[in-house]
This record gives C-alpha cells, structure tokens and sequence, in this order.
C-alpha cells in the first residue's frame, strides 16, 4: 500500500448473482431492509426501493429457518417484478439457517464468533455450507463484529483488533483449504478505532499470506442524523484512502433509503483521487500504519503535547496568543522552513493541501515533519467550496478521519466557501469525539435496525436523546434485539435492548440491569439506572 499516491487494493473477484464484486468492479453499495423476513410483500417493496435508490446488494436477517426458506420467496417475486438485485441472507446462531438461505439467494453472511464452538466443529459446519455454496454459486460473507467473538477467542486475544483479525484468518484458510474464492470479508466495530485498526491488521496480514478477498466496510451502530454521517465517515473515510474497500454498507438509525446517498458520497470521493498528479514523499523510519499511535509534539499553549486536539477559530491568534501559527503545505516543507518551525517554541504549524489527493499530500507533509524530528504542533485545515450539507459533512469527516486515525493532528481547522449550513464548529467536534480523540457530547451506539427488530428503533433513538443528550461523555447502546446487543455495544456505558414484542432490556455495560420491561416505561427506567449509578447531571 502507498501512504501517499492513491490506488485501490486489487482484490479477486467474487461472482453474486449479476453483480460482481472486488476485482476491476467499483465500489459496491449495499444496505438491509429493516422490515420481517416473513413479511414477503414488505420485503419486496423496501428491497425495490432500495435498488431505486442506488444499492446494488440488498440484505434481509434470516434469524432461523422459516426465514431462510421465505428468502427464495422474496426473490422469486422480486424476479416477477424484473428486481435482479443480489440479495444476502444475514445469518446468526443458526447454521443450518445458513444451508438453507444459501440454496435461495446469492450470498450469505455468518458470524465467525457464535458460528461453531471448536475449531473441529467450525471445519465441519464451514465446509458443509462451502459445498452447499458451490453448489448453488451462492457467495459466502465473513462478517466479524466486535463484541461478538467466541469465548475460545477473546480466551487467547481478549475482545481485541488481533483476536478479531485470527478469527477472520481461521474461517479464510478453511475456505483456501477447499479452494473456495468465492468469499467477501467484513471485520466492523461501533469504535471507529478498532474498526480501522482491525481492516489495516487484516489487509497486511492477507498480502503475507498471499490472499486478497474483497473487503466490505462499515461502522456498526454508528447512530442517526449528522453524528451517524461523521462516524461512518471517519471510519470508512479512513479505510477507503488507504485504498481498501470493495463494497460499502453505511449503517444509520434512519429509513434504509437513506444509507445509500452517504455510501456514494464517500465511494465517489474516493474515486475521484484515481490518477492523480504523483505525489513524492518516503514514509517516516519507523512509523507503523497499522499501530495509529499518535504523533509526540510539543506543547505550545494548550496546543499540543498529548492533549485534546483543539478546534482552531478564525482568529487564532486572539484565543492562543501563546503560539506563533506558520502555515505550510507540502511543497512549502523546505529544510529552512523546517528549521524555523523547529527552532521557535511558540510555533504551531497550520498544514493544508489543494491537491486532489488532500489525504495524501497531508500524509507526505506529516512523514515530512517526522523525519526531520520535528515536534511542533500541527493543526490540519481543509477548505471547501459545498452548497449541500451532506457532501461537506461526509467529505470533511472523511479526509480529517484518515489523518486522525493515522496519529496525525493537534487541532482541527476548516472553512467552508459554499452555501452549506452546517456549524463549522459542532461538525469539528463531531470528528474529533468520532475518532475518539476529544469527547464533548454524548454519544449514541445504535443500530439500524432489521427484521429482528420488534420495536420502532427509529422513534425510540429520538427519545432517549432528547432525555440524555445533555450527559456529555456517556455513551449509551439502543439496539434493535440481542443479536446486536450487549456485545456489538461493546463501548457503551449504558444499553437499551430490544428482548420481546414491546419489551426491553436495561444494561450497564455487558451486565443486565432491568429484563423485560413494557416498553412504555423504558425510557424512564433508563433514567432512573443513569442516576442510581451517579451517572446523571441535571
């Protein structure tokens, strides 16, 4: 992989259904009905309204048999009505749900961490439904989430980027063993961190072993509105400027419909690097992509030195009158420049990039910056010319996320010479809290949603905000059903769960609190956990 000059990882291609994936194909989009799989007719319209929209798989839960077996339904009247669109069945707990669905639908996606117990039994039930498979040329997903790795796992790992990564590696070598290709790899976390760690260990440890399936990206439970949009964003943002990613998934608390328009956003934004002029620059001695440690700079002020990255405003200099802020860009890094901005304690470099590639001039600066042994203080600044909310929301968190997740960044600073009415400020501090490095609000963890959902996630999402918004650093989980409950909310302080037509779980943390509560009263009792555990501010 090359830092600096953009190119998309070549991956092998995998045959599902009409619509190719990986190899010279681009960038896939993809999203999930959030309606039950028994529901045939419903299935079908929010599946055609999805293809309407742009994506180009359609997913559906197939939490048991029935399911499994109705997804031939689905698309036996999604054929009548002349929708060839791929669809996946998303599988967990049950293999034998997944031998099923892979004789109804294109492709299939399991969960290595509840899949099988023992390594014996993961080859017998893996290779059984890789024959299936072969059979029906039907495309299998290894979808690993963490939260939600095996106990014989995390036993020898912990719930960790490593143990995710040896848990994809055992079900991808079954698969070489039996030359199977026709295979898609997905590793997601609600943590922007662990997602892009994990994608970068899995990436470097697929080219040692000489592998190179397609990736799917997405940040799991990334939530609703802006602040679902930042995180995807930054996460997927990251991993596409790396060159990675052959198929997107954005998962927000909305409609499915609106997943798509953000998927596109980020897959064209990074196409729109490709053949871009050469940018020259040699990686700093020693930095390692894959650790994201962040870079040691001095402190100037309240700038710098291990702290919070700052939001810089349009007067700098009137809110740190401390610093001295030079700025640079990559062509103005002359070794006298350099010198200076060394031999000043107060100077705070302000690094921008007009390049097509921004991510990778900035990037080159940065490893610049290091291999002179310079310690001063970055700010990375981008300037845009958007009149839609949206573009900059996504393009700013995408290009900012990169850097940030590369260790790089002392402070944020951006200007916008478009129409778009978006708070400069909320959106900065959004970036930084995504990329957990500076946190100012509170945070949601929820899903979007799926045929295990029995309750309106989407309204539910919007009263637990409006009652906690205001506890700034909690992070509170509201998930659809137990599959993505007390483990995909790894992060999450509190949790709200779904655990039955109208009922509800409580939890902190991965413990159970309150079980089966009516959900009427599930907000308030919610509240009332916050603040029997001293977790509440009026």
């Amino acid at each position: 992989m090359n830092l600096f000059n953009y190119s998309r990882r070549h991956s092998s291609t995998v045959n599902i259904g009409n619509t190719p994936l990986g190899g010279d194909n681009p960038v896939r989009l993809q999203s999930m009905v959030n309606v039950s799989t028994m529901d045939t007719e419903a299935a079908v319209a929010q599946t055609i309204r999805l293809t309407d929209t742009g994506a180009e798989y359609v997913r559906l839960t197939a939490q048991g048999e029935h399911e499994a077996k109705n997804l031939g339904r689905i698309r036996e009247e999604l054929h009548k009505r002349n929708c060839l669109t791929p669809l996946v069945a998303d599988i967990h707990f049950n293999a034998n749900a997944a031998d099923i669905a892979a004789c109804e639908v294109e492709k299939v996606r399991i969960n290595p961490g509840n899949y099988a117990p023992t390594p014996e039994l993961i080859r017998r039930r893996l290779t059984s439904l890789i024959h299936v498979c072969r059979e029906n040329h039907t495309a299998i997903r290894i979808g690993v989430n963490h939260g939600s790795l095996s106990e014989r796992i995390t036993s020898r790992y912990g719930d960790t980027p490593e143990g995710m990564v040896a848990s994809c590696m055992e079900f991808l070598e079954i698969c070489r063993e039996e030359d199977f290709a026709d295979v898609v790899i997905s590793i997601k976390a609600s943590n922007t961190v662990v997602m892009v760690r994990t994608v970068r260990l899995l990436a470097r440890e697929m080219e040692i072993r000489s592998m190179s399936y397609p990736l799917h990206l997405g940040v799991t439970e990334a939530g609703d509105g802006e602040d679902g949009r930042i995180k995807s964003a930054v996460g997927i943002g990251a991993l596409l400027a790396d060159g990675l990613g052959d198929t997107i998934r954005v998962s927000l608390s909305e409609e499915p419909e609106k997943e798509i328009p953000v998927a596109r956003l980020l897959a064209s934004y990074a196409q729109s690097r490709s053949a871009h002029e050469p940018i020259e620059a040699r990686q700093a001695e020693g930095y390692d992509h894959t650790a994201m440690a962040r870079r040691v700079s001095r402190r100037v002020g309240n700038i710098g030195g291990g702290r919070p990255p700052v939001v810089l405003p349009s007067d700098p200099e009137a809110d740190y009158p401390s610093g001295r802020f030079i700025p640079i860009t990559k062509g103005s890094l002359t070794d006298e420049t350099i010198r200076m901005i060394v031999q000043d304690p107060s100077a705070v470099a302000i690094l921008s990039s007009d390049h097509r590639n921004p991510v990778g001039e900035m990037r080159a600066a940065m490893h610049c910056l290091m291999s002179a042994g310079c310690d001063a203080p970055v700010i990375l600044r981008r300037d845009y010319s958007e009149d839609l909310s949206e573009p900059l929301i996504v393009k700013a968190s995408a290009d900012f996320g990169a850097l940030l997740m590369d260790g790089f960044g002392d402070g944020l600073a951006m200007h916008n010479r478009g129409t778009a009415d978006v708070d400069t400020e909320r959106l900065l501090l959004g970036i930084l809290q995504a990329a957990r490095l500076r946190i100012t609000r509170a945070e949601y963890i929820s899903c979007p949603g799926c045929g295990r959902t029995l309750y309106d996630l989407q309204a539910t999402v919007r009263r637990v905000k409006a009652a906690t918004s205001h506890l700034t650093g909690l992070r509170i989980g509201i998930m659809g059903c137990i599959v993505n409950g007390p483990g995909e909310m790894a992060d999450a302080d509190y949790g709200y769960v779904g655990a039955g037509p109208g009922r509800i779980s409580l939890y902190k943390g991965r413990q159970c609190m309150r079980r089966n509560i009516p959900e009427s009263d599930a907000v308030d009792c919610l509240i009332r956990l916050i603040r029997e555990n001293g977790d509440w501010a009026d």
